[in-house]
Order: structure tokens, then sequence, then C-alpha cells
């Protein structure tokens, strides 16, 4: 078992053990006393995992509701949001009661949205069973939804109050859905461990799965006890994010998350190849990683089509928006630009390789 203390507002454990989901109930009621638990999750991740975790909690004590919805991206929006609510409502939740988000990253972010909302804020786990969220999403309190101008639009900064990561969970996904966290994974070396950056170069995630997702974890929590609230230094974990989540969002969400953060990461690369901030080994470097993951290192869009999605990003501050852009593997640096120059920084860095 890893187990990584989280240092923000509200101070929480990361348990990472293969086969601890059927542990979840006692896990949690170390944390927390026997109470009503709204367990949120998705059609496919029910299917899977929903009857382990609704037994655990129930053997531990803990009065049980669930509330399901339709898997993928498409679900992230109010209307799904206002229906987990009045659940939730219906359900006579109080404060004293909380939400397991069970599932994915759209889980996380919605479950961890309702309950920073519902009554102000009721607390709530996150048992992600997404490479992905396992090593992103769900460490570090952000949540969200997405609007028709862009993804996480709205949303709040609510930390759980326990992470549950059982690796084996990941054994069922597809190698295009494990490939999103290589995407992110390979973001966390790019940003700050060469020798992590190394295992994904050679192939590695799947071997060497526990100690990557704790490794990833621990880089996150250095990065979220210095500026929980992304006014600084944690936007650094957009890395590939501005460029990606505009493809995303031109893809209408064909492309999955990580691929598309997989294409922004190259071109993030490129331009700092033409600025001078990194040199042409760590740009190639990158590419060849990606690639190696089966990774896509561009996009078809066009520079002015991306970079008028990109002005919806989060990190832009009026006529400004804030690159992440990479130095060398393990270090990278914030680069603000004027909006206005961004479609001209793209120009030649979209296509593959």
């Amino acid at each position: 078992m890893s187990t990584v203390r989280i240092k923000a507002s509200s101070d929480y454990d990361v348990i990472i053990e293969r086969g601890i989901l059927k542990d979840t109930g006692k896990l949690l009621r170390a944390a927390a006393s026997p109470k009503k638990t709204a367990v949120i999750t998705d059609d496919r991740v029910d299917e899977l995992y929903g009857a382990v975790v609704e037994e655990s909690l129930r053997e531990a004590g803990f009065e049980v509701i669930k509330y399901v919805f339709k898997n993928g991206e498409a679900s992230k929006n109010f209307d799904v949001l206002v229906e987990m609510l009045e659940f939730l409502a219906e359900n006579q939740l109080t404060r004293s009661d909380m939400a397991v988000a069970l599932g994915g990253g759209v889980t996380g972010d919605m479950a961890g949205f309702a309950a920073a909302s519902y009554l102000r804020g009721i607390d709530f786990i996150q048992i992600p069973t997404t490479f992905l969220a396992a090593i992103d999403s769900s460490v570090g309190g952000k949540t969200g939804v997405d609007l028709k101008a862009g993804k996480n639009l709205a949303g709040a900064f609510w930390q759980p109050r326990l992470v549950i990561c059982d690796p084996d969970t990941l054994g069922s996904l597809s190698e295009e859905y494990f490939g999103d966290g290589v995407a992110e994974g390979i973001k966390y070396g790019i940003l700050a461990s060469p020798s992590l950056f190394d295992k994904f170069m050679k192939k590695r995630a799947h071997t060497e799965l526990e100690d990557i997702i704790t490794e990833c974890v621990s880089i996150k929590r250095d990065i979220v006890a210095e500026d929980e609230l992304d006014n600084g230094k944690r936007q650094l974990l957009n890395l590939g994010h501005t460029f990606g989540h505009a493809i995303e969002k031109l893809s209408r969400f064909e492309l999955t998350h990580g691929h598309a953060v997989a294409a922004g990461t190259a071109i993030a690369s490129r331009i700092a190849l033409e600025l001078g901030i990194c040199n042409r080994e760590t740009t190639e470097s990158i590419i060849e990683c990606l690639k190696a993951n089966g990774l896509p290192t561009g996009t078809d869009f066009s520079e002015a089509d991306i970079a008028r999605t990109a002005l919806n990003d989060k990190k832009r501050r009026g006529d400004m928006i804030t690159l992440i852009l990479p130095e060398a593997i393990g270090s990278c640096r914030l680069y603000p630009v004027k909006t206005s120059e961004l479609e001209a920084m793209l120009c030649g860095k979209l296509k593959e390789e």
C-alpha cells in the first residue's frame, strides 16, 4: 500500500493499493462515522464496480443510495448536475452525509461539483477507476462542468475527504482510455521527473503502474500544496491543455481528453523550440515518447480555429493567456502571451511529423 498525504485547505490521504475497492467501507469508516452516502457513478462503471462498493459500504454500516448517469463527456453539463442535486435533496441528505464519486474524470468532476454546491458543501470521496483520474483529476480539488463555450468553465475548488485508488480497476480500460492516462503521466514527467518520463519512453506504464500512480500523485501534491487555487505554479499542470481543450472541443469530444492533451503537448513543445525555450533534443524526445505510446502529436484543425477556441481557456486574463512550455525534460515555465499573437505562434506547429 502507498499513501500520499495531500496538504490543502483540508488535508486528506490518497490510498493506492491493488484490491482495496472491496475495502471501501472500512477505509471510509476510518475517516468518517457511518452516515447516509450517495454513490455517484456512470452506467458503465456501475456495471463493473457499483455492487462491490455498495456492499462494502453497507457492511461498514453506511446507508447507501445511488445515482447513475450516462457515461461520456456529453453528460458533463448543468442538466445532469441539476439532476444530481435534486437526487440528493429528494433523498434528504444533510450536511453530515457524503457523496462518493466512483468512476473517471467526468464522474469525479461532476460529483465533486455537486458536493461543493449541495447545502453549500458536503463531504465527498473519490474512487478513480481510470488511469487519468487516478493520477490527475481525483486529486487536488478541482471540480466542474462544461459549458457550450468550453471545458470546465464552471466549477469549484472542493477537496475530497479521501481518495481510494485500486489499480486493479484500470484493467478494464481499453488501450485508448488507458492512453489518456499515459498522456497525463508523460505530462508529469515533462514537468518534474526525467526518471518518470523515461518509464513512459520505455513503455512501462502497465508493468510499473502502482509506482507511476504514486509518483504522479506526489508531484501533484507538491504543486497543490504551494498553489491550491491555481493562481500561479499550479497552472503548470495545464501543460498541453490550452491547445488540447481546444482540439477536444473542435472534435466535438470524439477525441478523448488525454489524446487531445498529447497533441497539445507536442504543439507546446514545438512552440518552445521556436522561441528558444528548449532545445531540439527536448522537443524530439517529447514527440518520440508520445508516439511510442500510440498518442497523437498534432491535429488537422487550423491555427485560426484553435486560437479562437483557446480564447475560452481558464488561464486567460483579459487579453493575455498563459501557455505552459517545456524548458527541458523535468522543467517547464509559465509563458504569458497576448491572445492576438496566438494564431501566429501556432503557424507550422500543428502537423504531426
